[in-house]
Order: C-alpha cells, then structure tokens, then sequence
C-alpha cells in the first residue's frame, strides 16, 4: 500500500527546504513491498500544477502500509505491517536537502500486522494498532526520537458478523485534540477502547478508562475530529454508518447515526473534516466505489447527507488535501514500481474531476485505504504534514 507524506518547502524549517518555493511538497510515499525493494519512495510535488517528480527512497523495511511525521518534519515513522517477529516499528530521519531517508531505529510491536501509527502529542511516545494481533503497542522514544522496547496490549471479545468479527482488530489510534486520550478503534469487538495519559510525559494508564460501546456490527474503522474539537466522526466499515459523538464531561456519546454508504456494501473506509469545519467525506469500497458527501451543521455539528461521488480513473477511498488545500490527492491503482516521474501528477490527483469536493483535510494525519478486506487488497495511504504548524492552522 501507500503511505504519502507531504511537506511544505518554504525555509521555516531547515529540514524542509525549499524545492521551487512554498508551493511545492515533498510526498513520501510507502507501500506493500517486499524488504529488499524500495518500499518508501521520495517525489517532489507541485501543488499548482500537479507536477510531481521521483526523487529517491529507501530500502529495508517490509510493508511499510502506515506512516506518521514529527512536527518538525525531519522523522517519518513506519510500521511493518507483517507477522511474526518481522512485525515492527521503525523511526527514519528524513532530510529536505537532498531528499534522503535514514533509518535511525526499529522495535517489534509484539502484535502481528501493525497498520496504523500515532505519535503522543509531545513526541514522547509512539502507538500502533495491530490488527490481526488484537493489539495495541507503546514505545518511548528518545530525545532523538528512536524508538525503545515496546510493550503490547492485547484485547479480548468478538461480535456479531462472525465472518470479520471473531476476535479483536484493531484498527486505528488517535489522540483527542485536547491530548489527554489515546483511542483505539477496535473493528471486531465494536468498541473504542480509552486510555487517559498518566500524567509521566505521554505513556498512558494500560487499563481501558472506559469503552465506547458502537452498534453491533458497525466495525470501527476510522474517525476524525471536528476542528473545534467538540465533536467526532467515526465510521464504521461493515455498517457503512457514520457516528457522530459528543464529549461531555469527559465522556463521548453517539448523538447521531447517519447512512453513508447507501449500497450496503461493508467496505467503507476513511473519513476526514473539511479545515473549515464545513463538510465530511466518507469513503467507500466493494461496490460503487466514491466519496460520500455529508454537510455540518455549523451549531451542534450533526450531519446531513448532500451527496455522493464516483470518481474517474481512480479508485477512490481515500481523501486528502495538499496543505494550501489547492490540490486533492486521492490515490489511483497501478502507481508505477520505480516511478521517474508522473505527467502533471495524475498519479496522485484528480481534482479537476471532482469539482464539487472544495474541502479537504491538512495536518499530519495518514489515511488508510483498501480495495477489498484483506491486507492483500490494500492499494495505499495518504499522510499530509506542514512543516510549519501555525500555517497549517491559518489555511
């Protein structure tokens, strides 16, 4: 699959610099590859003309599927999303000058097929969701931000849709925008497990607060926040629903349930919050593959469904923006094994094909996408980062 981080290039900071000024990014893109294939790869990218452009990769790491970034830009993290002892997080340092990537340091999940990364808000700390394991995993890191020992959570239980929901997979981790929770969805038990930070740096308390009970057989999938924060969207894969959730009092609540994907198909699989707090897109798989479109209330933040999206020449079921949000960068099929370059960036948007998506999302936050239900099936992944936070937040 394909993990796409995007750097902005102005000279804020050094390691990110500039490559044909501040419209132009850096993608970092990942994959299902074997080790000994350049499974990260480099590209520069334009964001007013869609241009990108091979830069380099690097070698070494099985299945990178998930990526996530410091704040600063200069550390990628990846999983390895494999079994075994093989199952593992790594740190790489990541340097604009040349568009290089060095692997600094990497630790085993204990928890098979890793497939979604998250650093703690102070970069104290790094999580994985391990799906077939059942897991999640923390590692400290270093002032440098290598990655120490980790150690594993593994979670029990099951639920209705015994085709998927035999046992626990976890899915995704997040932490709410306040930085006080880890989240972790959990596809096969319908539940998001909670972890409150203990207060030493960012490890958090290895027992569950609470859980947020979902409806049966929803299977969590993915979620965003509202950029007030005072609401979160979840979607969950095999319902096609979308769950808005309120937080009150420390605890959040499905306050409403919306249909998204109309044709039932169980294959739903990102969701992401317009910067403007205006529109969600919801992706969907398996059956009339596209984005559906859903409208936010500007007052309690519930949804109503406007539309929805089949985009050409691509298979759709990821969203993101390039941080001046000018570009949409859904991933196609069949990306090229050692891209030179691709024509006017038709490999990595299509925004002229769907004008009525004037959203987008920025950010650090990496989306996960299939083309069916089995890592096998997974096509990529798309990571944003700025390399200035505060611009991120004006634009």
């Amino acid at each position: 699959m394909l993990a796409t981080l995007l750097c902005n290039c102005n000279h804020s900071h050094k390691s990110l610099s500039s490559l044909n000024g501040k419209d132009s990014v850096f993608l970092v893109v990942g994959s299902y590859s074997k080790k000994q294939d350049e499974g990260i790869k480099v590209f520069s990218f334009n964001q007013n003309t869609g241009e990108s452009t091979y830069r380099g990769g690097h070698a070494g790491i099985a299945n990178p599927s998930f990526l996530c970034a410091s704040k600063k830009g200069d550390r990628i993290y990846a999983v390895s999303e494999t079994g075994g002892a093989e199952a593992a997080a790594h740190s790489l340092a990541f340097r604009a000058e040349d568009a290089t990537l060095a692997l600094t340091s990497s630790s085993p999940t204990h928890g098979s097929a890793p497939c979604h990364i998250a650093l703690s808000p102070s970069e104290d700390f790094l999580y994985t969701a391990n799906y077939m394991g059942g897991s999640i995993s923390e590692f400290p890191l270093t002032a440098e931000g290598k990655i120490g020992e980790g150690r594993a959570l593994p979670f029990s239980g099951k639920s209705i849709v015994a085709s998927r929901q035999d046992k626990p997979y976890l899915h995704a981790v997040y932490f709410t925008p306040d930085g006080s929770t880890l989240l972790a969805n959990d596809l096969g038990t319908d539940r998001i497990h909670t972890f409150p930070l203990t207060g030493e740096k960012d490890s958090i308390r290895f027992q569950s607060l609470t859980d947020i009970h979902i409806k049966a057989g929803a299977g969590p999938r993915h979620l965003c926040f509202h950029p007030k924060g005072h609401r979160a969207y979840l979607l969950g894969e095999l319902s096609g629903e979308v769950y808005v959730l309120a937080q009150k009092e420390g605890k959040w609540d499905i306050v409403q349930t919306v249909l998204a994907d109309s044709l039932h198909a169980g294959g739903s699989a990102d969701i992401h919050c317009s910067p403007d707090g205006r529109f969600l897109y919801a992706s969907h798989r398996l059956k009339g593959d596209g984005l559906s479109i859903m409208k936010i209330h500007p007052e309690d933040g519930t949804l109503e469904r406007v539309g929805y999206q089949i985009p050409a020449l691509c298979y759709h079921v990821a969203v993101t923006m390039s941080p001046k949000f000018k570009r949409l960068l859904p991933l196609v099929q069949n990306v090229p094994a050692s891209p030179k370059s691709s024509p006017k960036g038709k490999d990595f948007n299509s925004d002229e094909k769907l004008p009525s998506l004037q959203g987008g999302v920025g950010g650090r936050q990496g989306i996960r996408f299939h083309r069916g239900t089995r890592p096998e099936h997974s096509t990529g992944c798309i990571l944003v980062v700025a390399d200035n936070p505060s611009r991120s937040r004006e634009l």
